[in-house]
């Protein structure tokens, strides 16, 4: 009995096909509620309200350096560009995935140390995501922000704005990005506990291996030659010779 690193049978295979259900039911959201905020729908706007309400820094960080000839400040990864981008490329990235996990699937490869790199990377992905909506913003030291303040407060700071609908938008989809990271690090512990050692199932492998490199004297089957049956001939005889003579001689009869 060794273990199996790579060619590792699942402990359970109905958890590992049901288990892509939930994953596509977020991905599809996900992918129209990341495209929606490209590239600025409302990042600009919620980053400014945060400020009029003493929230947040200000938006006009950036163009007061400019101004004033100092270096430019970082802005706070909760408002900038590159989160907008990079959520909507982790949803890409996940589709991507998950089709690749289903073929993989049914043709029988994919196997749980495929499934842990695959859920752990998604994890970490998923996990610069939340981090990133919720993210701290401590660029003006007047109004620090642990937490983006849509998120820690309701959405009526954002109605005078006329905003309301794109701050539940901004709510819906940090819940949906939660539940994403929730499915990935439960597909990720149930990949690691398949690759935990496991008696039986290393047993099954190791007989597997047998029936496939050992030939039927190995398992026992004895294979007898049998003796092939001579075949039979029709006896020779003078008489038979004449026949053969006289039928081609005869003529041939139009019935």
């Amino acid at each position: 009995m060794a273990y199996r690193i790579l060619r590792r049978p699942w402990r359970a295979k109905k958890p590992l096909y049901w288990g892509m259900v939930p994953e596509l039911a977020g991905i599809i959201p996900l992918l129209v509620l990341f495209g929606v905020q490209q590239p600025d729908a409302f990042r600009t706007l919620f980053w400014r309200i945060g400020f009029e309400n003493k929230l947040n820094s200000n938006p006009n960080m950036i163009l007061y350096a400019y101004a004033n000839h100092q270096p430019l400040p970082t802005i706070p990864f909760v408002w900038s560009q590159t989160l907008t981008s990079y959520n909507v490329a982790i949803s890409i990235v996940a589709l991507f995935i998950l089709l690749a996990k289903m073929i993989a699937t049914i043709m029988q490869v994919f196997y749980p140390l495929f499934g842990t790199i695959v859920g752990l990377c998604m994890t970490a992905l998923f996990t610069v995501s939340v981090y990133g909506q919720a993210g701290p913003d401590y660029a003006d030291s007047r109004y620090p922000s642990p937490v983006a303040w849509y998120i820690r407060y309701g959405c009526g700071i954002a109605e005078p704005y006329n905003a309301g609908k794109s701050c539940m938008m901004a709510k819906g989809t940090f819940a949906v990005t939660v539940y994403m990271l929730s499915v990935f690090v439960a597909q990720s512990a149930f990949a690691i506990w398949a690759m935990l050692p496991n008696k039986e199932l290393d047993m099954m492998e190791d007989s597997d291996d047998d029936d496939d490199y050992h030939g039927p004297k190995d398992k026992g089957v004895a294979v007898e030659m049998q003796p092939t049956p001579p075949n039979p001939q029709v006896p020779f005889t003078p008489r038979t010779q004449a026949f053969h003579a006289l039928e081609r001689k005869l003529p041939f009869r139009h019935s």
